[in-house]
């Protein structure tokens, strides 16, 4: 097995970057999910899980304009937007002009608001999710569907904006046998926002069997998989060039549904893990499993 690809996200739920190399910390992917958009009027982080809120963040895209160094505050970020337009996290003019596109006052930040949580909504396909867990979480409806508020990084280090985990590794092996279930759906790795793809695996569902196993990827890093990655509609939206498609995330809550110890089952691809070895990937660096 190999490392096909790495990519990180400076600015959750937008657009991010594939690169060549990237150093890995306890705090996973260095860089990664940097910075957010924050509502000031109650710390919610902007999250394109709720679409009608938050969806046209997918039409942005960020990257860094120097690469960040570990142990140091991540540099500005630079936003394109829609138009083309460039702006940097370091300019006041950026939180006006994005405030403007989401019709709502936001925040880009690199700082985790205390108690921060974010907002999920929940599509109508069945086996997405445990009902007793949308129930419990649901705080509004879009239509008939409910949407959630949960917790900011329940499995990462504190004053992260990930949504659960550090790391987020996917097969090529798992996006190529989604393509053959699917209905002609494009299952297009940067729907699922990993920051790890990994080829040269055996078909099929490859991640299932790394759920309580070390992974080491290239010559130091190393990373303990914790769960399966639950699904949700991000993964159908318009990104890039890829449509809205609901019959991406339908297929894998018919085909891949798994039960995740304690939370219930689920539609899953993917894994979450947590970084136990640090290091420096290269695209290509062997991965292996312990």
């Amino acid at each position: 097995m190999h490392i096909d690809a790495l990519y990180r996200f400076p600015v959750k739920s937008m657009l991010g970057e594939r690169v060549e190399q990237a150093s890995v910390t306890g705090r996973g992917l260095l860089g990664d999910r940097a910075y957010a958009l924050v509502d000031p009027a109650d710390g919610t982080v902007a999250s394109a899980k709720h679409p009608r809120k938050w969806g046209a963040l997918l039409g942005l895209s960020a990257r860094f304009a120097t690469e960040p160094d570990p142990g140091a505050a991540p540099p500005p970020v630079l936003v394109t937007m829609p138009d083309g337009t460039e702006l940097s996290s370091d300019s006041p003019a950026t939180d006006v002009a994005l405030s403007d596109l989401l019709g709502r006052p936001v925040r880009l930040t690199s700082e985790v608001p205390p108690g921060s949580r974010f907002e999920e909504q929940w599509p109508a396909i069945d086996g997405l999710a445990p009902a007793q867990f949308i129930a419990g979480t649901t705080h509004a409806f879009e239509g008939e569907e409910p949407v959630s508020v949960i917790d900011l990084a329940q499995m990462a280090s504190p004053g992260t904006f990930f949504d659960l985990a550090a790391l987020h590794l996917m097969t090529q092996a798992t996006l190529d046998e989604l393509s053959g279930l699917g209905d002609g759906s494009a299952f297009d790795v940067l729907r699922y926002r990993p920051n790890i793809l990994v080829a040269g695996t055996d078909p099929g569902f490859a991640e299932d069997a790394w759920v309580g196993r070390s992974v080491c990827l290239g010559d130091s890093a190393r990373a303990a998989v914790r769960m399966l990655t639950m699904r949700c509609v991000m993964t159908t939206l318009a990104q890039g060039d890829l449509p809205e498609d609901r019959g991406t995330l339908r297929t894998v809550a018919r085909h891949h549904r798994r039960e995740i110890p304690g939370l219930g089952t689920w539609a899953c691809a993917g894994v979450y893990a947590d970084v136990t070895g640090e290091g420096v990937l290269r695209t290509g660096d062997p991965v292996t499993l312990v």
